[in-house]
């Protein structure tokens, strides 16, 4: 009641079918974004299927990855620089491994569908077990195809299947599972997976899954300012933005409130730090992410610029609460020269 009491707002109710040409504008739509509005987006950004049931491929930290099982290669030594032709993280497979997970692909418990609800799936983003569902080379002949790849451990001794897993944010900190979306339920996919030699102590940033959703290709789309490159007097936040959970929609959505009103009045917020958790899902969503294999994400550590230990390696626990104080210290430094300050009202005094 006090919002909708205060002088400078106004409530409307209604469908918005298309993008304003004036004003300023924050979308925040979530994942149930109407056809309508779906399908004006589609026609601005050119990007297909804004929504659609998503399979998403889990994604792994780099630093849980047994690298004296898998070796960085990209397939045919693709690439011009060093780090392009190490781009991928490979994992091998004998035959008896391979037959091993293929059964334990078909044998997993999976998500079902809702009454009424048919799968229709990104192109290219089939679940991995409906592919092992259509004969058990499908894979090896798939995602898991082991030619032009060479074991560094073992040279001589060609794999019978291989999964690579590609760096997934610029500070290779975190790794996705190639062509491994799934709708297999949480548990299985722990199991599952971990029967890939290498990620036997895998640690997952972001199991994989399936729903309903809408979002936008944000790092291909959106500038450091929430802003559609093409119409900059539209924002997008929440959900639709590509960032998964509650408190993290509800970050963004306060992010571009803040920028549009200081647009509005004539200021500038400079970006949250990255290391902080905010300023890592902004950036994240705005250029941090590989737009190529963009897909939801929620907040987690691999987000976050790495912390160089002092005097060796640190704990896990250690190393979080180091990401932790780093991000409070440069909260709290960056809210006093943003003009975000929380006893601060001047951008929405009427």
């Amino acid at each position: 009641s006090r919002l909708l009491s205060h002088a400078n707002v106004t409530l409307e109710t209604g469908e918005i079918t298309s993008l304003p040409e004036d004003g300023q504008w924050i979308f925040a739509t979530g994942p149930l974004t109407s056809s309508a509005l779906g399908n004006a987006l589609q026609a601005e950004s050119g990007e297909e299927s804004l929504a659609f049931f998503d399979a998403i491929a889990p994604i792994v930290y780099a630093d849980s990855v047994d690298m004296s099982v898998a070796w960085e290669q990209s397939r045919y030594d693709k690439g011009e620089t060093e780090d392009e032709r190490k781009a991928y993280i490979n994992c091998p497979m004998t035959q008896d491994e391979y037959e091993a997970f293929v059964d334990a692909l078909l044998h997993a418990e999976k998500t079902e569908f809702r009454d009424g609800e048919t799968a229709r799936y990104f192109d290219g983003c089939l679940p991995i077990e409906v592919m092992a569902e259509r004969g058990r080379e499908t894979l090896r002949h798939g995602p898991m195809k082991p030619v032009g790849l060479t074991n560094a451990h073992e040279p001589d001794q060609r794999p019978y299947a291989v999964v690579q897993l590609r760096r997934d944010n610029k500070l290779g900190t975190l790794f996705n599972i190639v062509g491994f979306q799934t709708k297999m339920k949480y548990g299985a996919q722990v199991d599952v997976f971990k029967m890939i030699p290498g990620l036997k102590s895998a640690r997952f940033a972001r199991l994989g899954g399936i729903h309903r959703n809408t979002f936008i290709n944000s790092p291909r789309l959106l500038d450091e300012q929430m802003r559609l490159r093409s119409k900059p007097h539209i924002r997008f936040a929440g959900q639709i933005t590509g960032v998964e959970g509650y408190v993290e929609s509800a970050a963004m959505g306060l992010m571009a409130g803040c920028m549009a009103a200081a647009t509005m009045t004539g200021r500038s917020i400079p970006p949250a730090p990255p290391t902080t958790a905010t300023g890592a899902l902004v950036n994240h969503v705005t250029g941090g992410a590989d737009a190529r294999t963009f897909q939801p994400m929620n907040v987690n550590f691999g987000l976050f610029p790495p912390i160089v230990a002092r005097g060796g390696r640190r704990g896990r626990r250690d190393r979080y609460k180091a990401y932790t104080d780093r991000a409070k210290r440069d909260w709290t430094s960056w809210l006093a020269t943003s003009g975000l300050d929380a006893a601060d009202s001047t951008l929405v005094q009427p």
